[in-house]
């Protein structure tokens, strides 16, 4: 975005000290204080033929090689046993743990790892199935990991709830949506997140059926919402609103680089201008810049055509995309301007936006959901996922945690 400071590049890795090696982000991987394998290198005998002894050699230097070992499965047995009184003649029988039920079966950390595949990095059941035959020699079945999913969807419940409300309760919070293929239909994907948390739900329809559906947790939440100028965000009325600065920086781009708009470019160094204003001084000089904004407005809506009656057709008259954006701004004074005056308030709605851009990438590497269940089951799985990342936690433990009917947030 044009105007807006940018962080600055980060260097290229550079060698560390004591020969390590510095990783993503500059992290230098460090020498293990503990080898797994330990391979001494002696030198050869001495030119003059002398053979070294133990109590000869010195260290002189280490160096780690850290490599993955050929993967392999785990497999535990419980060995069922059973005795016969000898005094009642009554037989008793050892029980299996909760959850072993079968002769042969997979455990947690297999589900945990064939969900964590499926929803996060986005691999196919198809391609699960290989990786798993290529990795330990199983040739995992498509259906078992897609009964992983439905497992793991169905004990996070009581989390999704817990998250919701925690969504819910929050001062400031992000709404957005974006389209999905489900069973070759447009279906929309909704996120509602904050800093700490993410939700996800689908739904057929894009505006109020799905905003103020069951699935929605926009009728109870009563903070600040950033969104963008969808007209149904503004229809609820229990919370205040808080336009993308982002969204409305595009617009204005857009009418600057295709009819050369003289207020559009005014408005855009000046709403790039407020960004960068210290806070304090944004409050001192609070009604001063909103005269101006009304100013720069009120020529935007003189140098735009006005709206044109169609002949013969009913609704609102035509308007061109100028004159719907300044009447947009006018209407919406409050929300476009909530970043300046609330220290709350962020200046883009890019959480939400990253939190449903995965979908994105999964429609991309398996095209569309077979079924609305599997679209639901990924919404939840997806926004369980990005909680725990936000949170800094461990997604496959948590998963794991998950299939044993707990994880950080219930447990919280």
């Amino acid at each position: 975005m044009k105007g807006i400071k940018k962080k600055p590049a980060i260097p290229r890795s550079k060698k560390g000290k004591k020969g390590g090696q510095k990783g993503h982000r500059g992290r230098t991987l460090q020498q293990a204080a503990h080898p797994d394998h330990i391979i001494p290198c002696q030198p050869s005998p001495c030119t003059c033929g002398h053979a070294f002894t133990s109590q000869e050699l010195k260290l002189a230097e280490r160096r780690q090689v850290f490599d993955l070992p050929q993967p392999r499965l785990e497999v535990k047995e419980y060995q069922i046993q059973k005795a016969t009184c000898p005094h009642c003649g009554t037989t008793s029988r050892g029980t299996a743990p909760d959850g072993v039920q079968a002769p042969a079966q997979y455990g947690n950390g297999v589900k945990a790892y064939m969900v964590l595949l499926g929803t996060h990095f986005t691999v196919p059941f198809k391609k699960v199935q290989l990786l798993f035959n290529d990795l330990f020699g199983y040739p995992i079945n498509e259906s078992t990991a897609w009964s992983a999913g439905q497992l793991c969807y169905d004990k996070l419940a009581l989390t999704e709830e817990i998250i919701k409300t925690k969504i819910a309760t929050s001062s400031i919070g992000h709404a957005d949506e974006t389209g999905m293929r489900v069973e070759g239909k447009l279906y929309w994907l909704h996120t509602a997140t904050t800093p700490r948390y993410t939700y996800l739900f689908t739904h057929k329809k894009r505006g109020g059926l799905a905003l103020k559906s069951e699935k929605s947790l926009l009728p109870r939440f009563t903070g600040w919402l950033v969104h963008d100028c969808w007209s149904s965000y503004f229809k609820f009325h229990g919370f205040k609103h808080a336009i993308c600065g982002a969204h409305i920086l595009r617009e204005l781009e857009g009418l600057i680089e295709n009819h050369q708009s003289k207020w559009a470019k005014t408005l855009k160094a000046f709403l790039l201008h407020l960004y960068h204003m210290p806070f304090e001084e944004r409050l001192k000089r609070r009604d001063q810049l909103c005269r101006r904004f009304d100013h720069i407005c009120s020529i935007g809506k003189e140098q735009e055509p006005a709206p044109v009656k169609t002949k013969g057709k009913r609704g609102r008259d035509k308007r061109t995309k100028g004159r719907n954006l300044v009447e947009r701004l006018i209407r919406e004074k409050k929300a476009v301007l909530a970043f300046a005056f609330n220290p709350q308030v962020p200046f883009t709605n890019n959480l939400a936006e990253r939190d449903i851009r995965p979908i994105k990438v999964k429609q991309k590497v398996s095209n569309c959901f077979r079924t609305v269940k599997g679209a639901d089951i990924y919404s939840r799985l997806q926004g369980f996922i990005s909680t725990a990342r936000k949170n800094n936690r461990n997604v496959f433990l948590e998963l794991c945690h998950t299939f044993e009917r707990h994880n950080f947030i219930t447990n919280g």
